[in-house]
Parts: structure tokens; C-alpha cells; sequence
């Protein structure tokens, strides 16, 4: 898509509408346009270059096989976050973000397999062995880790990076990926400060049809990283059939080989055994005449 084109896009969907100026914060200086009727607004061209690098670094993380975790709680971006998130296959928080998600990943990590123990108890028929009482304690607590966690139920270990949308509301993740050196993805809106946030997109983060945008364009990035992913592998495997069709069509030509090698070692041996032999028995020959030749003419003497 053209620049232009983009920047029409992004204009469509509202997403150079920034914050209140009273409300604003100064570090996003460098991504407003202009000041209209109170409001501060983007410089679309400016979040379209950086929607492009976040894309280009965000691909590259899918197709190196691992995870991207999408935090957003606010009403209105919870859905499509959901949506977009899980049509890429990639985990996500969109009720309550919970403390120590990342600094305290393997308590989490507990609490996801909780879940999967209460859903063998079901299987195996534990679960009728409880009284009422116990089993209607359990489904709520199975509710409420799904409510919380289900999203990243798949998640074995620490993302490779954060999108976040909204990165006032989400300080608490925030801080935790800046602890643990995690990459941050968000939309920055302009009463948000730009400077913990490794991969800034300005933009606005509170209409639905903004987020929307956004979201689409990112989460289609990421889809075609799993999809060089996915190719990649096809030739890897491709690539492997060869070879040992290769090895096994090689495997003649090198016993063919060896063959020839073992003549042409044994023929030099013969040849040079049979040229020396003669040579020095000729040569043994002609000393022992010569010794008796002298006896028997002094003989005749």
C-alpha cells in the first residue's frame, strides 16, 4: 500500500484524534501534527513509518516461532484484541492483568495447570467423588482461572515481546516487560509517555475503529511470519528428502570406486615385484660366471 493510500486509511478511522492538550504529555512532542479546537493531532505519516517497522520486527518474531502477548482491558479494545489475536494464534490478556505475569511467570504457570488437573478430575470421574459442595467450589474456581488465563493457557513460557494497547491504563505490564528486557509494541496516544516503549505507534487508542486498524494491520503481519515460518519448514523437509535420495544415489558410485582403488594399489606391487626379481638374479648370474670363468682357464693353463 502506497503511503498516501495509508495515511487515508488511518485518517478513515480516526486514528489521528489525540488527547485533550491540557491532558497531554510533552515527550510526545515529536508525533503531533497540530492543535485544532483542543485536541492534539497525530502526524499520520509519522504512525504510518511506524507501523511499518513494528510490522517488519513483529514478523520476523512470528517466523522465528515465538509468542507475542496482546494486552488490553479497556471496554472497548478488549474484543477486537481477542478477535485479532486469536485469528493469529498468539495468547492474550484482555480481563484483568495479572501481578507477576512475567516476573512471576512460573506461579502463573501453576495456576494455568490447575485448570488442566481440574479437567482430568472431570475426565476420570474424581470430580462425582466430591460433595456438592466442593464441586460447585471448583467449577467457580475453573471459571474464574479461564475468565483470567484461559488466553494464555498455551503459553509455556515468557513472551518474546508485548503489543499493549493503551500503555497508561497497562503501566503495571509495562514495568514488568521493562524488568525482564521484553520488548514493548503499543499504540501511544498523546497523554501516554513514548520513552519505556521500544516500538512506538501513535495513534489513537481509544476508539474501537482506531484499534481496529491497528490491530488488522499487526496481526496480519504476524500471520505472514508464521507463514514463511510454515514454508520454510516444507523446504527443510524437502530439503532433507534429497539429500538422502542423493546419499542413497551415491551410495554405487562410491563402491564403484573402491573397486578400482584396490587394482590399481595391487597392480604396481605385482609389476614392480616382477621387474626386480629378474633383476637381480641377472645380476647374481653374471658375478658367479665371471668367478669361474677365471678357475677353469687356469686350469687349462
Amino acid at each position: 500500500m502506497a503511503n498516501n493510500d495509508q495515511v487515508k486509511v488511518l485518517l478513515d478511522a480516526g486514528v489521528h484524534f489525540g488527547h485533550l492538550t491540557r491532558k497531554w504529555n510533552p515527550n510526545m512532542a515529536p508525533y503531533i501534527y497540530m492543535e485544532r479546537n483542543g485536541i492534539h493531532i497525530i502526524n499520520l505519516y509519522k504512525t504510518a513509518a511506524k507501523i511499518e517497522e513494528a510490522n517488519e520486527a513483529l514478523k520476523k518474531i512470528a517466523a522465528s516461532g515465538r509468542k507475542i502477548l496482546f494486552v488490553a482491558t479497556k471496554k472497548q479494545a478488549k474484543d477486537i484484541v481477542a478477535e485479532k489475536a486469536k485469528n493469529a494464534n498468539m495468547p492474550y490478556i484482555t480481563e484483568r492483568w495479572p501481578g507477576g505475569m512475567l516476573t512471576n511467570f512460573v506461579t502463573i504457570r501453576k495456576a494455568v495447570k490447575k485448570m488442566a488437573t481440574i479437567d482430568r478430575m472431570k475426565q476420570d470421574g474424581t470430580f462425582m467423588t466430591l460433595s456438592k459442595k466442593e464441586r460447585l467450589a471448583v467449577d467457580r474456581l475453573r471459571a474464574k482461572l479461564e475468565k483470567n488465563l484461559g488466553s494464555i493457557s498455551e503459553m509455556s513460557r515468557l513472551p518474546a515481546a508485548l503489543f499493549i494497547v493503551d500503555t497508561t491504563r497497562e503501566h503495571i505490564a509495562v514495568k514488568e516487560a521493562l524488568k525482564l528486557n521484553i520488548p514493548i509494541f503499543a499504540m501511544v496516544d498523546t497523554n501516554s509517555d513514548p520513552r519505556e516503549i521500544d516500538y512506538v505507534i501513535p495513534s489513537n487508542d481509544d476508539a474501537s475503529k482506531s484499534i481496529d486498524n491497528i490491530m488488522s494491520s499487526v496481526t496480519n503481519a504476524i500471520i505472514e511470519g508464521l507463514a514463511e515460518r510454515k514454508a520454510g519448514a516444507a523446504k527443510d523437509e524437502e530439503g532433507e528428502g534429497n539429500d538422502q535420495n542423493t546419499e542413497a544415489g551415491k551410495a554405487p558410485a562410491a563402491e564403484g570406486k573402491k573397486a578400482p582403488r584396490k587394482r590399481t594399489a595391487a597392480a604396481p606391487e605385482a609389476s614392480t615385484k616382477e621387474v626386480k626379481a629378474p633383476a637381480a638374479e641377472g645380476e647374481k648370474a653374471p658375478r658367479q660366471r665371471a668367478a669361474a670363468a677365471p678357475e677353469a682357464s687356469s686350469e687349462e693353463e
